[in-house]
């Protein structure tokens, strides 16, 4: 089994594992710094589920920022009928690339009381 992690980055979930490239919404940092993710909400190691609540405590993922790229253009056109009016705008996202260098966890699992 590998370990992986599910992080949250700019209101979106990434599952992640050490050595993977991921491309996030842009983030304001320099191309080849350290990047920590501490909103992992969940952590796998050997078959061993870690659940956070809302995310695990003590667990991060490091990694490490590539630079930054647009993605592929989104045309908008917005239109109402019978009154001739139309509009046609486009955008284009930046992203951020980033390698996952390391999935670090604090400790073991703690387990629920039974009710």
């Amino acid at each position: 089994m590998e370990t992986f992690a599910v992080v949250e980055s700019g209101g979106k979930q990434y599952r992640v594992t050490e050595g993977q490239r991921i491309q996030v919404d842009r983030m304001s940092v320099e191309p080849g710094s350290t990047v920590t993710l501490d909103r992992v909400l969940l952590v796998a190691n050997d078959g061993k589920v870690t659940v956070g609540n809302p995310t695990v405590k003590g667990a991060k993922v490091v990694a490490q920022a590539l630079g930054e790229e647009k993605g592929k253009k989104i045309i908008v056109f917005r239109y109402k009928p019978k009154t001739k009016y139309r509009r046609k705008t486009g955008h284009r996202q930046s992203y951020t690339n980033l390698a996952i260098q390391q999935i670090a966890t604090a400790g073991q699992s703690r387990r629920r009381k039974a009710r």
